[in-house]
């Protein structure tokens, strides 16, 4: 699908936000990347300024966030006859692939966002909250932890938490922590939520 120029000013703006910094992206560069003629304005007709794409890319990357938890958590749900520990293996896949697929905004957030504090709310309340809820509320919702007494926004903390710094060692260290590869990962890190909750502690 044709991407429109504002689609690809965005996504051209965040690419070089996260090689080679906010700051040291000019908007000509920009420009460029996105088929415009560099220096000419061409981004100032869809946006008022660079921080403005900035802000229009976190936006985007929220409302895709948002469908896609939306319908990932319709689509677990009709998983209930897998075994728990598979759909926990799942879940777990599901959240390393979402950050891989936000590498360039995470990027971003890590370098760049501490100077633009309402751009870091903006990520906090609308991509990094509303993931940790959708982990605890897809835990609640197992039919093995029905009745649980668990402190699930908790859980889902330290399991999210997990995922999460599994890829940023990856990504900043160039290769994951004792070189455990994604599948080793994957496997423990459902063994260690059958035994953050309660219930059936063993893997079915």
């Amino acid at each position: 699908m044709t991407r429109s120029t504002r689609e690809r000013i965005v996504a051209e703006a965040l690419r070089l936000f996260a090689d080679r910094g906010y700051a040291a992206t000019s908007v000509a560069e920009i420009e460029a990347a996105s088929g415009l003629s560099p220096g000419a304005g061409g981004l100032y007709r869809h946006f008022r300024s660079k921080e403005e794409v900035l802000a229009a890319a976190i936006r985007e990357h929220i409302t895709r966030t948002r469908e896609q938890l939306s319908t990932y958590l319709q689509q677990a749900s009709a998983l209930h006859d897998e075994p728990l520990a598979s759909r926990l293996s799942l879940a777990c896949q599901v959240g390393l692939a979402k950050m891989r697929e936000e590498q360039d905004l995470i990027r971003v957030l890590f370098r760049d966002l501490d100077q633009f504090p309402d751009l870091v709310a903006e990520m906090r309340e609308g991509i990094v909250n509303p993931l940790y809820d959708g982990i605890a509320t897809w835990l609640s919702a197992q039919p093995e932890f029905a009745g649980a007494d668990e402190d699930w926004p908790a859980v889902a903390s330290i399991l999210g938490g997990a995922v999460v710094n599994y890829w940023l060692a990856n990504e900043s260290l160039y290769e994951p922590p004792k070189r455990i590869d994604e599948k080793r990962f994957v496997a423990a890190w459902a063994r260690l939520a059958l035994g953050l909750v309660s219930g059936d502690r063993t893997p079915a």
